[in-house]
């Protein structure tokens, strides 16, 4: 239900709408070529650069294929609606044909604000039946575009709106760059504490590179009580005594038990997949090379969790070893780089370890447990930071589709917000703006 405040408008009212050049072989194998977005340039509110494609367009076409800052790009198939503004980042861009160009008609249409109609529109509203056709053929022809209906309040409350989601979506934004760089962190700090340690002490040249001279490198098979494959029990989403630990529940270090299946199996038999606090669990078979080997260590969550037999129990020997030190340096670029040095591709893709890889990959050891956890504990405080990260860029996430859904539709309205815990905006210190920071 929209506000009712708000006169209604169809989008080719409001905008002019073009249409792109298509890619054919001549315009693949001109010599002038232009650079062009596609449909998967194009996200929600954001275009990305990424990767640029380029074709021959003629002269004469070109001047009409070329967009302006402030253009309004919707996509027409894949994600129908999903819909940014072109700001400029390049002085010559193009588009293809299955995206069309929306240039604003008058000075009372700001673009973005279009952007977040049409992303809850399309997301939330369910405003046009063919919204949930992912594929690539077309499903939003120029002329149904063009006599959409869309609300049109005044200006000011466009840019108003505009600025309250933009604000959000930085904050957004924000976070994903400090996690990007947390994990840059946590990567350099692997490198660096598998390679020399935490003791300044010499470093020594082995199989796996230099570490510390202390140290040394052994087989695994020396550091573990038992290893055993999981259970081949078939599992669900019906909930029985028994949840069942699957590759999706194995993230590097722990256990991810957010989305669990269970199975029915005899007590007797479901006692040989018990798994203990401490426990090493690899994966040991994944299309993914980075994830073959991958291991969490179990903490007691989910209670009474077995686990399946695409999944490698490890019991180590824990008066030698920590199972977080282990499941750190498996999870490591040269941990990760070992195990796949040493995988079995199979038939249909797919890359596997057994209990006889695993036993003989190379692991390195310090002197004493302790010196294990202080390291686990140097990269546990990293992971604390990403995860911070990532769970306020999930509220954030939250509060930008609630917003999203309440300003379109008039439920609530712009000077009723109160978003103060988030980062202040000089921009909206101006008394013409909301009292709103983000």
């Amino acid at each position: 239900m929209i506000n009712d405040a708000w006169p209604l408008r169809p989008l080719g009212e409001l905008f002019e709408i073009g249409a792109g050049k298509t890619m054919s072989a001549a315009a693949r194998d001109g010599v002038e070529k232009t650079p062009f977005l596609r449909t998967s340039n194009v996200l929600w509110d954001e275009i990305d650069l990424t990767k640029v494609d380029e074709m021959a367009i003629p002269p004469h076409e070109l001047s009409g294929k070329l967009l302006r800052p402030g253009d309004l790009l919707v996509c027409e198939g894949g994600e129908i609606g999903r819909a940014a503004v072109w700001n400029g980042e390049q002085d010559v861009m193009s588009f293809q044909n299955h995206l069309h160009r929306l240039r604003p008609l008058a000075d009372d249409v700001d673009p973005r604000f279009y952007v977040y109609f049409l992303q809850c529109g399309f997301t939330q509203l369910g405003i046009f039946e063919g919204a949930g056709n992912k594929t690539t053929i077309p499903n939003l022809s120029r002329n149904r575009l063009a006599a959409l209906d869309v609300p049109h309040p005044e200006i000011d409350e466009q840019r108003n709106i505009v600025r309250v989601l933009a604000r959000v979506r930085e904050a957004m934004k924000l976070h994903d760059r400090c996690t990007s760089l947390a994990q840059d962190l946590k990567r350099a700090a692997m490198r660096a504490l598998f390679t020399k340690g935490l003791r300044g002490e010499a470093q020594k040249e082995t199989e796996i590179g230099p570490i510390p001279e202390s140290w040394d490198v052994v087989e695994f098979a020396e550091v573990r009580e038992r290893l055993q494959y999981g259970t081949s029990t078939r599992c669900t989403y019906d909930p029985t005594e028994f949840p069942v630990l699957r590759i999706p529940n194995i993230e590097p270090g722990r256990v991810n038990a957010s989305d669990i299946k269970f199975g029915t199996l005899r007590k007797d038999e479901a006692q040989r997949y018990l798994l203990k606090d401490g426990d090493l669990i690899f994966i040991r078979t994944n299309g993914v090379i980075e994830r073959l080997g991958a291991c969490a260590v179990f903490a007691s969550e989910p209670e009474g969790a077995l686990f399946a037999s695409y999944l490698i129990r490890a019991q180590l020997k824990l008066d030698r070893v920590d199972p977080y030190f282990a499941a750190h340096f498996y999870g490591s670029e040269l941990g990760t780089s070992i195990v796949a040095g040493r995988a079995t591709p199979a038939a249909d893709g797919k890359y596997n370890l057994n209990t006889g890889t695993i036993d003989s990959l190379p692991f390195p050891l310090p002197p004493t447990v302790d010196e294990q956890r202080e390291i686990v504990a140097v990269l546990d405080a990293i992971d604390q930071k990403i995860d911070l990260h990532r769970r306020k860029r999930a509220v954030l996430d939250e509060l930008f589709k609630a917003l999203l859904h309440k300003l379109m539709t008039g439920e609530i309205q712009v000077s009723g917000l109160d978003l103060s815990a988030l980062s202040p905006d000089p921009a909206l210190s101006d008394s013409k703006t909301p009292e709103v920071a983000a």
